[in-house]
């Protein structure tokens, strides 16, 4: 069950109530595509830097070791050892994004497994039997993720068969969810909207979809092309047309001033690989913007990598050590920066939803990406 507890224009601080707790919105999900967080991260690393929900990726845990041997050692949060909400995306854009090895058809689609070439077939049916073998608290519907920028007389066909995938989405789950051995009978379903930048085909499919009465609604096939300044107005001219007590979901979005721009136009989760992959690469996100751990004038820099900041790296290591670290290719460098980055971007989180409450959220944003933009 979802709610909203205070509203600062769109902007929406909401509680999402599930079978695994209570997910304070807006959110950022912390990437765990294969069951962890790369760099190193446990999940008793994701409880101390304040990670609330965890999204990991269905064809990859499909593929590797495979949904039914999650199933028989207890799903996916046993298997994590995890107790707190988990998020399985469909599997959709990966298989999409193998454009060289599938084939779609209305039943579904064809391709071949990156890890060993074997012939994989996945459909609505087959996603969300996956998922829930899996027993993820929030499983994503299967779609198709037209390319950004894609002609329209791709896009809509291809909409239009999201939307019947939606359907056999739904249905299946239901189905699932009613059977007596099924690991979380509680599993939600959250629908996407696609349609690449064509407001129109956006609008029509939201509203389409929303007569389905999920549980919560994605917006998907953005970051994947198009501008920052397209992202926006997409969003703009689609989230009112999403139920408005319903959870909004931006998938794979993005750095911190996305978040802020799209928290502004009404969106509540976010997802994104940005603060763990650039932490793997020496980047650290601050207040005043990235650090460049790798470059020279950090070498005897023995500050915090954020002053004040609280998270494991900062209360105890100095920049110029995480930098030797990642020059030496220890792998702790690498730990100790995805840390940080989850930390921010977690609690970032925690003072747009503050500010919210108090009324006060274009006054933070204005402040944060001014602060963002800072040259360090």
């Amino acid at each position: 069950m979802y709610k909203i507890i205070s509203m600062d224009g769109a902007a929406k601080r909401g509680q999402l109530t599930t079978v695994h707790g209570v997910i304070e919105t807006p959110a950022f999900m912390n990437v765990g595509t294969q069951g962890a967080i790369k760099g190193a991260v446990s999940t008793e690393d994701l409880r101390e830097i304040g990670c609330q929900i965890e999204l990991s990726n269905t064809y990859h845990l499909h593929v590797r070791p495979g949904d039914e041997v999650i199933r028989e050692l207890g799903g996916l949060h046993n298997f994590m050892v995890w107790d707190r909400p988990i998020l399985t995306d469909s599997g959709g854009f990966q298989v999409f994004s193998l454009s060289s090895l599938r084939k779609i058809k209305e039943e579904g689609v064809f391709f071949n497994s990156h890890v060993d070439g074997r012939k994989i077939f996945m459909g609505p049916e087959e996603s969300m039997r996956i998922q829930s073998n899996l027993g993820s608290t929030i499983a994503m519907a299967f779609d198709e993720c037209p390319p950004a920028l894609a002609e329209r007389g791709y896009v809509q066909p291809s909409v239009e068969r999201t939307t019947r995938w939606l359907e056999r989405c739904k249905a299946e789950l239901d189905r699932l969810n009613g059977l007596p051995d099924t690991l979380n009978k509680e599993q939600l379903l959250f629908g996407i909207n696609q349609g690449a930048i064509y407001d129109d085909i956006r609008i029509e499919h939201a509203k389409r979809i929303s007569e389905l009465e999920l549980p919560g609604y994605a917006i998907g096939g953005l970051a994947v092309g198009e501008t920052h300044a397209e992202m926006y107005r997409i969003l703009e001219s689609t989230v009112p047309y999403l139920p408005k007590d319903k959870p909004t979901y931006l998938m794979g979005v993005g750095t911190p001033e996305n978040i802020l721009e799209a928290v502004e136009r009404g969106v509540d989760f976010f997802d994104c690989v940005y603060p763990s992959r650039n932490g793997r690469h020496g980047h650290a996100y601050t207040k005043y913007g990235k650090l460049n751990l790798m470059n020279q004038k950090y070498e005897k820099d023995m500050r915090p990598l954020e002053e004040g900041c609280q998270c494991p790296a900062c209360k105890k290591y100095s920049r110029a050590y995480i930098r030797h670290l990642l020059k030496a290719k220890e792998m702790l460098g690498m730990r100790l920066l995805v840390l940080h980055n989850l930390y921010f971007y977690n609690h970032l989180m925690e003072k747009i939803r503050t500010a919210i409450e108090e009324h006060r959220y274009t006054d933070l944003k204005k402040q944060t990406i001014e602060e963002l933009r800072t040259e360090n």
